[in-house]
C-alpha cells in the first residue's frame, strides 16, 4: 500500500511539473486540464484520479511546501523560522506561486493558504494551552492570518521588495500584542 501512495505522489509531482510549464505560457485561469495532461504525457482520467481540478493540484502542491516549512515549528523552532522556510520554498518556486496567487477563482490559493495557516496556528495554540482559545483571540488570529496571506501575496507578486528573513520579521512584528503574548507564553515565538 505504501508503494502505491509513492507512485501516486510521483504522478502528482509530474502533473505539477506540467502545470508549471503551462504557467510559463498562460495565466492559471486560461490553462485547461487538457493542456496539463498533454504537457505531462498522461490522460484526463489519470488527472482526475489525482485531482478534482487544476486548483486542487495547485493547493496540493502548496500543502506540500507549507507542511515542509511548518514542520520545523512542530519540532520546537519558532514562528519566524517557519515563516522564513515558507518564504524560501515559495522563492524557489516563484513562477509557480506568482501565477497561482494571481488567480481569484473558486478554490484559489489565497483562501487555501488562509485556511491552512489558521488551522496550523489554532492547533498549536489550543494544543499547547490544552483548551479552546477565546473568541477574542480567535478574532485576532483570523485577522492576523488574513493580513499575513495578503502580505505574502504582495511579496510574491513583486509589490514588496524584501528577503525571506525580512518578510518573516515583518509578519512577526505585525502580530497583534495579545496574540504575541499568547505565542510567547507558549514558547512558539
Amino acid at each position: 500500500m505504501k508503494e502505491e501512495g509513492k507512485t501516486q505522489d510521483t504522478m502528482k509531482y509530474r502533473l505539477v511539473d506540467a502545470m508549471k510549464c503551462c504557467m510559463k505560457k498562460a495565466p492559471v485561469e486560461k490553462i485547461t486540464v487538457k493542456e496539463i495532461v498533454r504537457e505531462c504525457g498522461t490522460t484526463r482520467q489519470t488527472f482526475y484520479r489525482n485531482f478534482q481540478d487544476k486548483y486542487d493540484l495547485i493547493n496540493w502542491y502548496f500543502d506540500k511546501i507549507l507542511l515542509e516549512s511548518f514542520e520545523h515549528m512542530g519540532k520546537g523552532d519558532t514562528i519566524r523560522e517557519g515563516l522564513i522556510n515558507k518564504f524560501r520554498y515559495i522563492e524557489a518556486e516563484k513562477i509557480f506561486f506568482r501565477a497561482a496567487f494571481k488567480n481569484d477563482a473558486q478554490n484559489n490559493l489565497r483562501d487555501h493558504d488562509f485556511q491552512l495557516i489558521l488551522k496550523f496556528y489554532t492547533d498549536r495554540i489550543e494544543g499547547k494551552a490544552g483548551r479552546k482559545m477565546s473568541a477574542n483571540l480567535r478574532f485576532l488570529l483570523e485577522m492576523y492570518c488574513q493580513g499575513s496571506v495578503y502580505m505574502t501575496v504582495q511579496w510574491v507578486l513583486g509589490k514588496i521588495c524584501a528577503t525571506a528573513e525580512e518578510m518573516a520579521d515583518s509578519l512577526v512584528s505585525a502580530m497583534p500584542s495579545e496574540l504575541e503574548k499568547v505565542f510567547r507564553k507558549l514558547k512558539i515565538i
